[in-house]
């Protein structure tokens, strides 16, 4: 895993931009700490940090083989067989790397190679015979890249931060970037900066002199579906067998994050299996508290800890609770790397704790496994199996998700919501659909659409860039797109067949988890339920109604915000205004430390 940044111009001569080109480079730091290249020619540069995962001697980078020179981000996991065939045709290999394949592939069969791989990744691309660049990014958009054309080329780089460092690109916000900084919603390609624009999943952008074009080469389609229940149980089962065996591969040491739900101990007790040496990492996050234990909420029935420990003995892995504080949660250092690392405004300890949690593991472990998108491949989400969720006009899982909207200007309010609505109606035109698909399984097609190219896209990026943040690769088995095209197109009552959620997963792996973990309802990522860290949120956020220069004050609704401030402390207010605190706060950090211009 690693990061990219580079710049093409066709009319400036880049060898006499080394010194922003490097700095473009050295915002990846942190996602490449262990060696850092740069190759310049007259009209490209190409920059890249390296995090070691795969032939830790062998695969520098950038990488060049006769004309044509790669930066690349991520993991080819079926590198092995590409280079098995590539050797067939005569290509020889200097490395083990699976950089070097991805480079001989191209030279084989130029930008068709990614109909070949399996993996997840995000690379640049310049080929000198005829000066193009290519930008490439994984089916599912686990590993992100980012572009902003100029007058006479582009600047990329895997998060905003490096087109950022160029003076070339001014940071301005639209109308629209602004209403989907509010929202929990990814538009494909938007990238919040005016100018600037994300290499969509899926897609190849292909930079020439005569512009910047975009070709689409995966997407999700609409298929009959002719396996019975046990013959889909099984498939499930052997593809998530694959899966896990092919993304342990590592010349590191690797872990998994445990939470006690059914996706995480599924991949820890299928890690385990794979590795046939019953010491298998794995890593929990759990919450220091004051408040006398766990308490459900609207969001959470159980506590992690009691499923996560079970999980672990029954597996036999070699288990690690990392036990986060509220003083870490609320640090100020913390919150301020949690945003830059982010690009964006955080979504508060939901975001904190993970990057702290990350930042233990690092300590110990290169590579993680992640059981991420597993609620969006299989139906996992309560409002999945709301009917009023379902019939809602709108993502499902925003009808959850209006805490605190009061607390924002009613003006502000009301854009959001009409940008929500074009949104979504954007995204119901691109469902794939099958000839006479009707009533309940055809809007369960559209529900299972709507998760797997908007919201989980939100969550990949998330976990991306707290993960990278600290030199860790997280690797997500359920966005295999083997996987995610068979159980798109298994009908949504065969994902139901046992009247639960996620009942195809259960179904594949309930030999080798404890029975408890088996029958646990959803439990989604664990918030503090600790009364100190809501004091601190309490605490920021009078500091900014006190600040008449606070930059989120126009869009405030002070009163609320006060009124809010009023209402008790206590854990009824997590879900309601804990949450629109933080996000207040957030937008606020946010607009202080990157002052975009508002245009």
């Amino acid at each position: 895993m690693c990061g990219i940044a580079g710049w093409v111009d066709y009319e400036r001569d880049l060898t006499e931009e080394r010194a922003t080109a490097l700095a473009m480079t050295r915002t990846m730091a942190f996602r490449g700490p262990d060696d850092e290249g740069l190759w310049i020619e007259p009209h490209v540069a190409l920059g890249h940090r390296r995090l070691a995962v795969i032939d830790i001697e062998g695969g520098t980078q950038p990488m060049s083989h006769g004309p044509v020179t790669l930066v690349y981000s991520g993991e080819a996991y079926n590198f092995r067989e590409l280079r098995r065939e590539l050797e067939s045709h005569g290509h020889r290999f200097r490395t083990r790397s699976d950089t070097e394949v991805v480079l001989q592939a191209y030279l084989r069969w130029g930008a068709d190679l990614v109909d070949r791989l399996n993996g997840m990744y995000a690379f640049a691309l310049w080929d000198q015979r005829t000066e193009e660049l290519l930008l490439i990014r994984d089916r599912m958009g686990i590993k992100p890249l980012y572009y902003a054309p100029t007058p006479h080329g582009v600047l990329f780089g895997s998060e905003p931060k490096a087109i950022l460092a160029n003076p070339m690109f001014t940071p301005r916000i639209s109308d629209d970037d602004l209403l989907e900084l509010l929202t929990m919603v990814k538009t494909p390609g938007h990238a919040i900066f005016d100018g600037m624009h994300e290499v969509e999943p899926g897609h190849v952008v292909r930079v020439s002199r005569d512009g910047v074009t975009d070709r689409r080469y995966w997407a999700l389609t609409a298929r009959e579906h002719p396996d019975d229940i046990p013959t889909t149980v099984r498939r499930v089962r052997e593809l998530l067998e694959d899966i896990v065996e092919r993304q342990l591969i590592s010349d590191v040491p690797l872990c998994t994050l445990l939470s006690g739900g059914l996706d995480s101990s599924a991949l820890t007790a299928l890690a385990d299996r794979a590795l046939g040496t019953g010491t298998v990492r794995s890593f929990a996050v759990d919450f220091t508290d004051e408040g006398g234990g766990f308490v459900p909420d609207a969001m959470r029935d159980t506590a992690d800890a009691p499923y996560v420990h079970e999980v672990a003995k029954h597996v036999g892995s070699h288990h690690t609770d990392v036990v986060l504080s509220s003083d870490e949660l609320s640090s100020p250092q913390v919150n301020e790397t949690v945003m830059r690392a982010r690009d964006l405004p955080s979504i508060g300890d939901m975001d904190t704790s993970l990057y702290l949690l990350f930042a233990e593991i690092r300590r110990h472990s290169t590579v993680a496994l992640s059981g991420e998108s597993a609620d969006e491949v299989f139906g996992g989400y309560r409002w999945f199996h709301d009917p009023e969720a379902i019939a809602a006009e709108t993502f499902p899982w925003m009808l959850g998700m209006s805490a605190g909207q009061e607390l924002l200007d009613g003006d502000l309010n009301r854009r959001t919501d009409a940008y929500l609505a074009d949104r979504y109606r954007e995204a119901l035109d691109q469902v794939p659909r099958l000839p006479g698909e009707t009533g309940h399984e055809r809007r369960m097609r559209e529900i299972c659409y709507l998760h797997l190219t908007r919201m989980v896209r939100f969550l990949l990026d998330r976990k991306d860039r707290m993960s990278m943040a600290v030199g860790l690769e997280v690797r997500v088995p359920f966005c295999d797109h083997r996987l995610v095209e068979y159980v798109f197109n298994t009908p949504w009552s065969h994902k139901t067949y046992d009247g639960r959620e996620k009942s195809l997963l259960r179904g594949a792996v309930a030999d080798v988890l404890p029975e408890s973990v088996v029958q646990r309802r959803k439990s989604p990522y664990p918030a503090t339920q600790n009364p100190s860290y809501e004091r601190t949120v309490r605490d920021r956020l009078s500091g900014i109604l006190a600040d008449p220069n606070a930059p989120v004050r126009p869009y405030l609704t002070e009163n609320a915000a006060r009124e809010a401030l009023r209402r008790p402390l206590g854990r009824a207010s997590l879900q309601q205004d804990r949450a629109a605190m933080e996000r207040i706060i957030a937008l606020n950090d946010w607009l202080t430390a990157y002052r975009p211009q508002h245009i």
